[in-house]
């Protein structure tokens, strides 16, 4: 269990003076050799864009050739200081992400080395703004989608797993975690069975699996409605993406405090620890190239759904 890692984590970000140096210091710590922190502003304040490479036995940092996870930890921001006080609901993705880089830090440090490099991408914000959406409103960001992709999506992921509190919505009804369709170069594409083994191994349940539509993978700024932000690193990647939502049975804005259910938490960190020890052994694959291949020859490429679109 990666009960203690979550505590840890949330105890660092749960506070006014939360900063992305502050989590860095406390991985390096615990074992961490490979953390990097940027401040990024905009008009809307700013955060601290954190990335952490936990290096694998044959990842490609040492030389390697095992494929290389990513773990987006999504979220507009840790909490809406001063308008709320205390962590939002919308700030779990970053603490499933950065739950999940402290556990494979410690594991690596005692000498449970993966054959796959892992990076682990999100921010840190204490004070982000919220936005109008409906059915319940959303946390908005200091920073724009594009920067946020820019800073998240690392050209070295092989394939993305993207964690998103996914609660403000009536597609998904279940308390715990929920993963997308793969979606890859402007496709949806069919549920990985390598990832809902993967799943149900963890929560011990029949794998729950979110609708998405062609929308929600298409980037933000289109004024077309999107189910979150989980989906946008598949605007910013040729690799496949799936996304990881941390869901509930009733609506739960992303603004909204007290409203971190910690067990969903650390399921969601969990699941992403147990794809790392596989997906870098080559035991896991998040579509089937074959058919992908064919899909394209049928039917072309479908880049475009990762663009802003054209008016016609």
């Amino acid at each position: 269990m990666l009960l203690r890692q979550m505590l840890d984590i949330y105890d660092l970000i749960d506070k006014p003076s939360a900063s992305g140096n502050e989590v860095a210091d406390f991985l390096r710590g615990r074992g961490a050799s490979d953390v990097t922190v940027k401040r990024v502003s905009g008009e809307r304040g700013g955060t601290d864009c954190m990335k952490i490479l936990i290096p694998g036995s044959n990842g490609k940092s040492n030389g390697g050739e095992a494929p290389t996870l990513g773990i987006v930890g999504r979220l507009g921001g840790l909490g809406a200081r001063p308008e709320l006080i205390g962590a939002v609901s919308d700030g779990d993705g970053a603490l499933a992400a950065l739950t999940a880089a402290l556990k494979l830090v410690e594991m690596h440090e005692q000498g449970d080395v993966l054959t796959g490099d892992v990076i682990v991408a999100t921010h840190v914000c204490p004070d982000a703004p919220t936005l109008p959406h409906e059915p319940v409103p959303f946390m908005d960001s200091p920073i724009d989608m594009e920067t946020m992709n820019r800073m998240e999506v690392d050209p070295r992921m092989d394939a993305v797993v993207s964690i998103d509190t996914t609660k403000g919505n009536r597609i998904i009804n279940v308390n715990g975690i929920a993963i997308s369709p793969t979606v890859m170069q402007g496709y949806i594409l069919s549920v990985s069975n390598d990832l809902m083994d993967v799943m149900t191994r963890v929560t011990g349940k029949m794998p729950q699996v979110f609708a998405l539509s062609q929308q929600d993978i298409t980037p933000y700024g289109n004024d077309l409605y999107h189910l979150n932000s989980i989906l946008q690193p598949a605007t910013a990647t040729d690799a496949p993406v799936v996304g990881v939502a941390i869901a509930t049975e009733q609506m739960v804005a992303g603004c909204a405090t007290g409203a971190t259910h910690g067990t969903d938490v650390e399921e969601a960190a969990r699941f992403a620890v147990e794809l790392a020890k596989v997906y870098g052994q080559g035991a896991c694959s998040f579509y089937d190239p074959a058919q992908f291949d064919h899909l394209v020859e049928l039917y072309g490429t479908m880049e475009r759904f990762q663009t802003p679109g054209e008016a016609r």
